[in-house]
């Protein structure tokens, strides 16, 4: 099979993309526009395998995307290119939408005009065609702290700029399923971590900050409860819904880890001391800053139905996971060094409300 991958240069693309070079025989046309957050060295380890072909285009652009798919002929689309930190969608809605609500449009459109015109030509491949859209929890806005989960059926309640685009570009595939008919599935993540994660995000940010001595900035009290997923589990998860999956169908993908923001900064520091000790304690350098503007307090996924269908479980721990992320981050110093040096400095973001 040929996938299609948007935003294959991503941290959660880029997962998808080795998982099916590495790990499967099927073909790979990964498509990116190689915004701050993309970087193709995250797939040096398969840019030079045959199976694998990247492109540089926007989604945003009809007649590019238009062409990969006149071009490429893909039996699945994986859609992840997105707009994706939430404090960036604070300081700066309008691209999120742009990108994730009108991006996604354009490529439904063009993946229907593919979708049509292969019913007449290739009536067998146009039967197998799918178009799974890759999207958050955060959709579902806020769990109260009694044991409720997410579930497939949680009403949608997006709290930020980042969310509500994610909802809606949700709502546009379901549309695109029941109004055309088009072959379209959704998936709905938790927080992911682990390898090759742009360090804007909250783990990345404080091992590298607590490796450099800067303060490591807890919101508000640090008691948001986020569900974590190491982004290797959550890699194959995908592949198994894009490729096993039920058309028209929801599945929530969760790695069963529910901890505060808190234990999360504390357990990095525990295991920093252990790998890189520093007579100043790293935990020291916990500092709590102001809240996100409308920061959600808990997430949580009930991953239920992915495991009873389709036969999907995580294969690491919270504490496997986390480790195994350190390690990297220490032994792949001139990755993140180099990110660095671009356009993103270690700042705090989405201050203003």
């Amino acid at each position: 099979m040929k996938f299609l991958v948007t935003g294959g240069a991503g941290f959660i693309g880029s997962a998808v993309v080795r998982e099916l070079i590495n790990e499967t025989d099927h073909e790979v046309v990964n498509v990116d526009k190689l915004t701050y957050a993309g970087n193709l060295e995250s797939l040096d380890s398969v840019s030079n395998n045959i199976r694998y072909n990247f492109v540089q285009a926007d989604i945003c652009d009809a007649p590019a995307i238009n062409k990969l798919f006149e071009k490429h002929q893909p039996d699945v689309v994986m859609h992840l290119a997105a707009e994706s930190h939430v404090d960036r969608s604070i300081d700066g809605p309008a691209e999120f939408v742009q990108t994730n609500v009108v991006g996604t449009t354009v490529l439904l459109e063009a993946a229907r005009n593919y979708w049509k015109e292969l019913k007449k030509s290739d009536p067998e491949k146009a039967r197998g065609f799918r178009f799974h859209h890759v999207s958050t929890d955060e959709v579902y806005g806020d769990l109260d702290e009694t044991k409720a989960l997410f579930t497939e059926d949680t009403p949608y309640a997006p709290s930020s700029p980042y969310s509500a685009s994610k909802a809606g570009s949700d709502h546009l595939v379901r549309s695109w399923y029941r109004t055309f008919g088009m072959p379209t599935l959704v998936t709905n993540c938790s927080n992911n971590y682990g390898p090759y994660h742009f360090p804007e995000k909250l783990i990345p940010l404080m091992i590298l900050n607590a490796l450099a001595g800067k303060p490591l900035p807890v919101y508000g009290d640090g008691k948001q409860v986020r569900d974590w997923l190491y982004v290797e589990d959550h890699a194959r998860a995908l592949v198994k819904v894009a490729v096993e999956g039920e058309v028209g169908e929801t599945y929530n993908i969760g790695g069963h880890n529910e901890k505060t923001n808190l234990e999360v900064v504390e357990t990095l520091c525990s295991l920093l001391q252990e790998l890189v000790p520093n007579d100043n304690l790293y935990r020291d350098l916990i500092t709590f800053v102001t809240d996100r503007p409308g920061h959600d307090l808990r997430y949580a996924i009930d991953a239920g139905k992915i495991e009873r269908e389709l036969g999907w479980t995580p294969r690491e721990t919270f504490e496997t996971g986390l480790r195994k992320t350190v390690y990297w981050y220490l032994e792949n110093t001139d990755w993140w060094k180099r990110v660095q040096n671009g356009s993103y400095k270690g700042e705090r973001l989405g201050i203003e409300a």
